[in-house]
């Protein structure tokens, strides 16, 4: 029997919540979902065989993959699963059901590096599945989405459909890690539609968007500057300051105009400079974002940002080197899936609101399976699922109803069973 056999999704995601793993580190979340569908007869692609490895960005260092391996096995992942996993996360399951064409939904796995609320107003904290790993979180509702895939796997498995159901298990979709290597993967290929998810999104239970459209493009931009140590009093002369060239960058990256042909973004998200106040910093580090409106806008965030550090650098004789952390893309959600998705929201219990299609203001790395799946001639549509989380998303607090699980899986069987007659 396996582990969630017996379990509802609100004991699921609970479990989940409780053992939050990072991007490329969800090794126990990953081991426990394909045990569930393995029973289930789902034919399983693990690790990098669900993602094309040399895609990927913003890995963590091999001995971070280890302990988190070793992390997943203490706490109940299945061997058999974690050896099949190897050292890659993420999970591709598919199974025939008739001979209509295939639907696949995809959600994602991973928590946030941040620390979760202690304190009896959390309500994870004050009911005992508040996340037991230091500054890992979920706070963004993947547990959830995960759940909701297993709920879905069930659903069909007791009624079947004419179609085949492949269920993309994300990693690392936080930092826009892990959409492009899934996509880049034949598992796209022959999927004739697709439905991505996401519950909360400041919307109350019972609300349903048929589509999330035209999220912003995304890049995330690693620095370092590296100059050379001295003593910040007997011989500041002697010294070339990575630090100070990192803080002419920020002041500059800021300075970018941005663009008039549509909206464009940047933020410095995290800096770090590890030395003595006496002495004249070596080496400097910082974590930068763009976004645009579309990908041109994107890359004219991009190219700007490139351009601010080389010059600081130059400014300040110290060195530099740049590597992408992550990306996103943008799209267009295709009508007749909205369309589709609102039909099936009506039939489905505990849907009070249904809403067409709605801006998203952030970005997300489905958008890259998404444009995969339309440049093949499929057709998608990112779902918006409301949870009345009581605090915004990425918080210390953030929290989701669970009423907003069952939901999640009536729309998008529904959904599912209908895009299978109608296409």
């Amino acid at each position: 029997m396996t582990k969630f056999a017996d379990e509802t999704l609100t004991e699921i995601r609970r479990d989940l919540h409780r053992h939050p793993e990072e991007g490329w580190k969800e090794f126990r979340t990953t081991a426990l979902v394909a045990e569930e569908l393995d029973e289930r007869g789902f034919d399983l692609a693990l690790g990098s065989d669900a993602v094309t490895v040399e895609e990927r960005l913003g890995v963590p260092a091999a001995d971070e993959i280890a302990a988190a391996r070793e992390r997943a096995k203490r706490e109940g992942a299945p061997e058999e699963y974690l050896d099949r996993i190897g050292d890659v996360t993420g999970l591709v399951a598919e199974k025939r059901y008739g001979d209509g064409p295939t639907i696949g939904v995809r959600v994602d796995m991973d928590a946030l590096a941040r620390s979760e609320a202690s304190d009896d107003d959390h309500r994870p904290a004050r009911e005992g599945f508040a996340s037991t790993h230091p500054n890992e979180m979920h706070a963004c509702g993947h547990d959830g989405h995960t759940a909701v895939g297993i709920g879905i796997a069930r659903a069909f498995d007791a009624e079947g459909f004419d179609g085949t159901l492949k269920l993309f298990f994300q990693p690392a979709e936080e930092g826009g890690r892990g959409g492009k290597p899934m996509s880049e993967t034949t598992h796209v290929d022959d999927v004739d539609a697709l439905l991505a998810l996401h519950l909360g999104l400041d919307e109350e239970t019972g609300t349903v968007v048929g589509g999330y459209d035209r999220p912003l493009s995304n890049a995330k931009l690693d620095v370092t500057f590296e100059g050379e140590p001295a003593h910040a009093g007997g011989a500041p002369n002697e010294g070339r300051n990575a630090l100070q060239a990192m803080t002419t960058a920020i002041q500059n990256l800021y300075a970018i105009p941005r663009h008039a042909d549509g909206k464009t973004r940047i933020n410095v998200g995290q800096v770090h400079a590890d030395n003595a106040q006496n002495v004249i910093c070596e080496e400097a580090q910082m974590r930068v974002e763009v976004r645009g409106e579309d990908a041109d806008l994107n890359d004219y965030m991009m190219q700007k940002a490139e351009r601010v550090v080389e010059h600081a650098a130059g400014m300040h004789d110290v060195a530099y080197e740049t590597s992408l952390y992550g990306m996103t893309t943008t799209f267009e959600n295709d009508g007749f899936v909205v369309e589709t998705v609102m039909d099936a929201a009506e039939t489905v219990e505990g849907v009070t609101q249904i809403c067409g299609r709605s801006p998203f203001g952030g970005s997300e790395d489905a958008s890259f399976l998404i444009r995969r799946v339309q440049e093949n001639g499929g057709v998608a549509s990112y779902i918006g699922i409301g949870a009345s989380n009581p605090a915004g998303h990425h918080t210390a607090y953030f929290d989701i109803d669970e009423a907003a699980l069952d939901i999640a899986v009536g729309v998008v069987e529904e959904a599912v069973r209908r895009l299978a007659v109608r296409l």
